[in-house]
C-alpha cells in the first residue's frame, strides 16, 4: 500500500457514508411523513459528524505530505490537490459547529415549509437567525484559515477560487443591462400578435408522463436515476442513484416540464462523471457554477430553442390530446420564450432570472457582512425586487420565503446560478460551432452530438482542471459574459426581431 492508494481508500468510504446522506435528504424532501422531521434531523446531524471526522481525520494530512514523493498520473495528482482544498477548510471548521449547524437547518427547513405556505416570515425569523448565526461563523472559521471574508469562504465551498470582487463587477455590468434589455423585449413581445392560450387542465400523470419521455429523449439513464415531486425542485440523491424532482401545475404544464429538463441537465453532469474517479473528490463536479451551466445549457441553450420545441410540438399535443394553433410549434416557442417580469425566481425566464439571482446574491453578502439585520430582509427584497425588475411581491411567500437555500444553510449558493446561465451560453456557443449537427440533430429529439461533446469537455473532466481552465479549454476562453449578452439579443431582441420578419 502506498500512501496515495491509503488516502484514495479513506475517500472511497467517506463517499459510501456521503451516498448515504445524500439518500436521506432526498427522502426528507420527498417522501418523509412530517412527523419524522426531530428523528431524520438527529440522524442526519449524526451522520454529517461522522463524516466531517472522516474528512479531517489527521492521517490525511499525512498521506497527502507522504504522496507528494510517488510516481502519479495526472488524475491521482489532481485528485491530491483537490483532497488537499477540502481538508484544508474542514479542518478549520470544529465538529460541534458542524452538527449544530445541521440541527439548525433541518429544523429551519421543516419551519420554512410551513412559513412560506403562511407567507409568514416572523415564524420563520427564529429559526433563520440561528442559521444565519452559525454561518457567519462557519464563514469566519473558514476565512481565517484561507485569508478571506466570511462570505467569500462560504462563496469558496461551492465555487472553488471564486471571489466576491469578481462576481461584484459581473454582476453590476448585467445589472445596468438587463432592465433597460427587459423593457426593449417586452415592447417587442406587445408588436407581436398574441400567443393563443393553451387550454388545461393539464393532469398531473400526463405530466409526469411526458417529463419521463423528454428526460430519455435528451439522455437521462433510468437505471441510474429517477424522477419525484418535492416542494422545491432539486437534482440530489447518490452516486449512480440520481434523484431529480419537480412540481406540478395542473393549470401550466409548461413550467413542470422545463423544471425536469432543468434537473436533468445536473443529473446528465452526474451520471457522466468517470467512474474511475466517482468515489474520489477529483471525479465530483468541478463548481457550482459548473453545474447550474449544465441545467441552464439544456433547459435554456437547448430545450427553448426552436429546434427541440419543433421536435417537442406533436409530443405535447398527443400528452395533453391538443388541438388548433396554440398547439404549433411556433406558438410553444413563444410561450416558452416569453419574458415577464415576475415574483418567483424557479419560474422566471432566461431574461430576467439573473436579477433574481444579482438580488439574492447581495442580500445574503450584506446579512454574512452584518452590513443588514435579517429581521429586515422582507423589507429589502420588496425594494430590491422593484429596483431590478419593476414589481413587488404582495407577500412573503412570494418574496423572501421562496426558495430554501438559506433556512437550508446555502449561502454563498446564489450567485452561481448566474455565473452558470453565463457559462451555459459559452458552452453551448463552443459546442454548436465545434459540431454543426448539434442542433439538427436537437430538431429531430436526437441528443446524442450534444451529450457527446458535453461528456469530453465538461462531464468526464469531473474536477481534473480548475474552474477556469476547464472553460478556457472546452471553449478558446475563459467566462466572458459578453457571449451571454449576445445570446439574448439574438433569441429575444431586436436581432430576433429582425430574423423572424425576414
Amino acid at each position: 500500500m502506498t500512501a496515495y492508494s491509503d488516502l484514495a481508500a479513506h475517500f472511497d468510504r467517506a463517499a459510501a457514508l456521503a451516498n448515504g446522506i445524500g439518500i436521506l435528504q432526498w427522502d426528507s424532501d420527498t417522501m418523509m411523513p412530517k412527523g419524522a422531521a426531530s428523528t431524520r434531523a438527529e440522524s442526519l446531524a449524526l451522520l454529517r459528524v461522522l463524516h466531517h471526522n472522516m474528512a479531517t481525520d489527521p492521517r490525511i494530512g499525512d498521506w497527502i505530505a507522504a504522496s507528494e514523493s510517488e510516481d502519479l498520473g495526472p488524475w491521482e495528482r489532481a485528485n491530491v490537490r483537490e483532497i488537499t482544498r477540502s481538508f484544508t477548510v474542514d479542518t478549520a471548521v470544529p465538529a460541534d459547529l458542524v452538527e449544530a449547524s445541521s440541527r439548525a437547518s433541518s429544523r429551519c427547513e421543516m419551519a420554512w415549509r410551513k412559513a412560506r405556505a403562511d407567507a409568514d416570515f416572523p415564524a420563520l425569523l427564529p429559526y433563520l437567525e440561528e442559521v444565519l448565526r452559525l454561518q457567519r461563523e462557519i464563514g469566519r472559521v473558514k476565512g481565517e484559515k484561507l485569508g478571506l471574508s466570511p462570505y467569500d469562504a462560504l462563496l469558496n465551498g461551492y465555487e472553488p477560487g471564486g471571489r466576491s470582487a469578481r462576481i461584484d463587477a459581473l454582476f453590476d455590468d448585467l445589472a445596468q443591462f438587463l432592465p433597460g434589455f427587459t423593457e426593449e423585449v417586452l415592447e417587442i413581445q406587445a408588436r407581436r400578435p398574441a400567443t393563443p392560450p393553451l387550454e388545461g387542465p393539464f393532469a398531473v400523470e400526463a405530466q409526469r408522463a411526458l417529463g419521463l419521455e423528454m428526460m430519455k429523449v435528451v439522455g437521462f439513464d433510468f437505471e441510474r436515476g429517477r424522477l419525484d415531486v418535492s416542494t422545491h425542485p432539486f437534482c440530489g440523491g447518490a452516486d449512480n442513484d440520481v434523484r431529480i424532482t419537480t412540481r406540478y401545475d395542473e393549470s401550466d404544464f409548461s413550467r413542470a416540464l422545463m423544471g425536469v429538463l432543468h434537473e436533468t441537465g445536473h443529473a446528465l453532469y452526474e451520471q457522466g462523471r468517470p467512474q474511475d474517479y466517482i468515489h474520489q473528490p477529483v471525479g465530483q463536479a468541478r463548481s457550482m457554477s459548473i453545474h447550474e451551466s449544465q441545467s441552464l445549457l439544456m433547459e435554456m441553450q437547448a430545450c427553448r430553442s426552436r429546434e427541440f420545441l419543433t421536435f417537442a410540438a406533436p409530443r405535447m399535443r398527443a400528452a395533453f390530446n391538443g388541438s388548433g394553433p396554440a398547439w404549433e410549434a411556433d406558438a410553444l416557442w413563444r410561450l416558452y420564450t416569453e419574458v415577464e417580469r415576475g415574483f418567483i425566481r424557479v419560474d422566471a425566464d432566461e431574461v430576467t432570472y439573473p436579477a433574481h439571482v444579482i438580488l439574492r446574491y447581495r442580500l445574503e453578502k450584506a446579512l454574512i457582512g452584518g452590513e443588514m439585520k435579517l429581521a429586515d430582509l422582507p423589507g429589502a427584497w420588496a425594494d430590491g425586487m422593484k429596483s431590478l425588475l419593476g414589481v413587488t411581491p404582495p407577500d412573503d411567500r412570494l418574496g423572501c420565503l421562496q426558495d430554501i437555500h438559506w433556512p437550508g444553510g446555502g449561502w454563498g449558493y446564489f450567485p452561481t446560478y448566474t455565473l452558470g446561465a453565463m457559462t451555459a451560453a459559452q458552452l453551448f456557443d463552443a459546442a454548436c460551432r465545434a459540431d454543426p449537427g448539434i442542433l439538427p440533430g436537437i430538431a429531430k429529439g436526437d441528443f446524442a452530438p450534444l451529450l457527446a461533446w458535453l461528456r469530453v469537455n465538461v462531464h468526464g473532466q469531473a474536477s481534473l482542471l480548475e474552474t477556469d481552465e476547464l472553460l478556457t479549454r472546452a471553449t478558446g476562453r475563459p467566462l466572458d459574459a459578453s457571449v451571454f449578452k449576445a445570446h439574448l439579443r439574438r433569441r429575444y431582441g431586436g436581432e430576433m426581431e429582425h430574423s423572424a420578419a425576414a
